[in-house]
């Protein structure tokens, strides 16, 4: 349960005070940031509030589904409201051109689940011990005594089935597993759900992902799993970077990896590391040494360098971490 009574009662309050929000969410927006995010927009226009959910790029197809995700707005389109409620975000750098939104808010409020989260806000409700976002959300709407009906629900459970890999992974919470027990006993359908997330794959992510995963690679006696991909096979295959999703995961099943490395090129000439690990290591360590951020077994940050130089780097990092 939520350990910090009065920062969510500074959230409470700054909902209660203002009439209109503006919602923002991360870039490379996944189950959790966009779940956390509708929720809350389902909760406001509940309480008779207007509020808007903008991301820097588009819903990707995978989410949807999700109850008013096509009133999700770029940036360039947002009204920008008084007051902005960030979700999922560890820092400001991951609203991208959306920063200015949360800059030039009157009040702003963060609800997040990173550890790494420093508080950039004016109000701000952290649970590092959470296992998503839509955790926090979710005792938010009981604290608030607000129901959850099934649209919040759908966004609630989306956000951490996704952030726990389907219940899976090392960050699942008790209070994880028996929120989505609640929210199935009050009649969630959670089978299409999980259909659309884990088992509707577009034909260019399977070619796009075994060509990837034909190419990664092995190092430090097997214990180190690196993977890349570069704009020029991403057009190749007429992938999105939606496709990319689920890459990083595929590498750490190996069976001897203990830590995952996916590294993508952006069109801006930059590179996205993704690094995931198995219990032995602490990833965050390695992106929050280039400005990144995230969990000790999911983390993530961008690189200014060269793909040579970013591929010996982030080795270099994991072996480190490894103690090699």
């Amino acid at each position: 349960m939520i350990s910090d009574l009065k920062a969510q009662k500074s959230i409470i309050e700054g909902i209660e005070k203002y009439d209109s929000f503006s919602i923002l969410t991360h870039v490379s927006p996944d189950g959790d940031t966009l779940g956390s995010a509708l929720a809350m927009y389902i909760l406001l226009a509940e309480m008779g509030k207007k509020a808007e959910v903008i991301c820097e790029e588009p819903v990707p197809h995978i989410y949807g589904y999700l109850p008013n995700a096509d009133k999700v707005v770029l940036p360039e389109n947002a009204v920008g409201y008084p007051c902005v409620i960030s979700c999922d975000c560890a820092d400001m750098q991951r609203f991208k051109k959306a920063e200015h939104i949360f800059r030039a808010a009157e009040y702003t409020m963060a609800i997040d689940h990173h550890f790494t989260n420093k508080g950039y806000a004016d109000a701000n409700l952290i649970c590092g011990d959470a296992s998503a976002a839509c955790e926090v959300v979710y005792e938010l709407f009981c604290a608030m005594d607000k129901p959850i009906g099934h649209d919040a629900a759908v966004c609630l459970y989306t956000g951490i089935v996704t952030d726990t890999g389907n219940l899976t992974y090392s960050n699942t919470t008790p209070d994880a597993i028996r929120m989505v027990a609640q929210m199935l006993e009050d009649g969630l359908n959670i089978t299409e759900i999980n259909r659309n997330i884990y088992r509707t794959v577009p034909f260019s992510k399977t070619r796009l992902q075994g060509h990837v995963l034909s190419n990664m690679r092995l190092e430090c006696g097997g214990r180190i799993g690196i993977a890349k991909l570069t704009v020029a096979e991403m057009d190749m295959y007429g992938a999105t970077n939606e496709d990319c999703e689920g890459i990083v995961d595929s590498v750490r099943d190996v069976e001897s990896v203990r830590i995952a490395i996916f590294i993508r090129e952006g069109r801006d000439g930059t590179f996205k590391v993704s690094l995931r690990s198995k219990e032995c290591a602490d990833v965050g360590r390695i992106a929050g040494k280039y400005g990144g951020g995230g969990h000790a077994g999911a983390a993530g940050f961008t690189s200014h360098e060269s793909l040579s130089t970013t591929i010996a780097n982030v080795l270099h990092d994991a072996a480190e971490v490894l103690g090699e």
